[in-house]
């Protein structure tokens, strides 16, 4: 038995620097679309055995059952020199995880509509400093509620707000979870999670604009459906539904191929499955109906509500693309998707010490770091990312000309340092 696993690693190493070998130069409509080129570390000036530091690491959390499995992928100078899979894509059905795994990638989905909304800028269909209800009538006149002794009352709002307020969560709006969050629960609005709903998310939105939101436009910044507000002023201004935009402008210009708000039943077999660890040893599989903690609705689902704040699907391929299509200015492979003005716009800081995070700030739909000494972590002055609800997180860091992905399916993830893991050991392997 011993030796049969032996050959069969040594036939698996052999066909993986065939791949190697091989993608660079493969075809559009191939390999080649699915991913960025590949290359050595040490050719784009990472160690290998530094990165095994990585390797050895993620290991280890699955074997410690803090992770049930994780894809990881680096980027250096537009090529891939690192990309793993670890553990387990379905723990109970012993499917180990694969890098082509399909994950839940939630708020990673703002990235891509906050694109989407510079490029109808460019096109001279809205400006980011229009109101809300020019696009999404019922946002002429919102209101705020302000809490007070024994309850709270509910005032006006000083003035509207506008796309900008929306791509830099200044609009006040949260995830239903506020000061009034009994009128919300009442209209059947809270969290993240649309998925399961059978009404398209333009009735939801239309639905919030009656609704108090907890803060005044400009004063905080408040995290919330901010997103899936400007996924409908894209249907609007872009004249196509949410799934259509992206896929037309986006995802197939970029050889997104994978990327999906609704899984096609055909790729039902790739999505990784979810899990949750608490305050309790290990970590346990979600229910199938659990809603924003469950398995959800994202291949046998109502294919209803496009979330612009949170429904995406996606690998860490394709998610590399779109981040590397940034890195670049706004191009990748030929196709330009956004102007190198429009990506510096995205990626300044554009709300001060209304972000409240040391050393870092927040642009059009990114966290960005301005001091690197006050946020006390790895990492260079104008790097940008974000993260999703399910544990997963990525960043762009153009002075290192980097890009990392890292995707897991874990909700809740109590007490796990994965992430600062991640970038220490990232950015200990970087030599040149």
């Amino acid at each position: 038995m011993m030796g049969r696993e032996r050959t069969c690693g040594i036939r698996r190493g052999i066909e993986r620097a065939i791949l190697l070998l091989l993608w660079p130069v493969l075809p559009v409509g191939g390999l080649a679309a699915q991913g960025l080129p590949m290359a050595t570390p040490a050719s784009v000036g990472l160690s290998a055995e530094r990165l095994g530091r990585l390797t050895s690491t993620f290991q280890e959390y699955v074997r410690e059952d803090q992770l049930p499995g994780a894809v990881i992928l680096v980027a250096r100078e537009g090529k891939v020199a690192y990309y793993e899979a670890f553990g387990m894509r379905d723990r109970e059905a012993e499917s180990p995880m694969g890098t082509d795994a399909i994950f839940r990638i939630a708020s990673q989905t703002k990235a891509l509509v906050s694109v989407a909304i510079l490029m109808l800028q460019e096109e001279g269909r809205l400006l980011l400093a229009d109101p809300v209800w020019k696009y999404v009538p019922g946002f002429e006149s919102t209101t705020v509620a302000v809490p007070g002794e024994g309850g709270y009352t509910v005032v006006p709002a000083r003035r509207p707000i506008t796309l900008r307020d929306l791509l830099t969560h200044t609009s006040g709006i949260g995830y239903g979870m506020g000061v009034a969050r009994d009128r919300w629960a009442a209209a059947d609005i809270q969290g993240w999670y649309f998925a399961d709903r059978g009404e398209p998310v333009a009735a939801t939105v239309a639905r919030m604009a009656a609704l108090p939101f907890d803060a005044q436009p400009g004063d905080a910044f408040v995290y919330g459906y901010s997103t899936d507000i400007l996924g409908v002023v894209v249907e609007k201004a872009g004249g196509l539904p949410l799934d259509e935009f992206l896929r037309q402008r986006i995802l197939e210009p970029l050889g997104m191929v994978d990327t999906h708000f609704y899984l096609p039943p055909a790729k039902r077999e790739r999505l990784a499955t979810v899990y949750g660890r608490t305050d309790l040893p290990g970590i346990r599989r979600a229910p199938e109906n659990g809603g924003m903690q469950g398995q959800g609705d994202y291949v046998d689902g109502p294919r209803r509500s496009f979330s612009g704040g949170a429904g995406l699907l996606s690998t860490a391929s394709d998610y590399a693309r779109f981040l590397q299509m940034l890195l670049n200015g706004g191009e990748l492979g030929g196709v330009r998707i956004l102007s190198r003005k429009s990506v510096e716009l995205m990626t300044a800081d554009h709300v001060g010490d209304t972000y409240g995070t040391p050393g870092a700030g927040f642009g059009l739909g990114f966290q960005v770091t301005l001091d690197v000494g006050e946020r006390g972590q790895p990492g260079s002055v104008g790097e940008f990312g974000w993260g999703g609800a399910y544990h997963s997180t990525y960043w762009v860091d153009p002075s290192e000309r980097l890009v990392v992905v890292y995707l897991t399916q874990l909700i809740p993830a109590q007490n796990l340092d994965d992430h600062g893991k991640l970038r220490a050991l990232v950015y200990q392997a970087i030599e040149r």
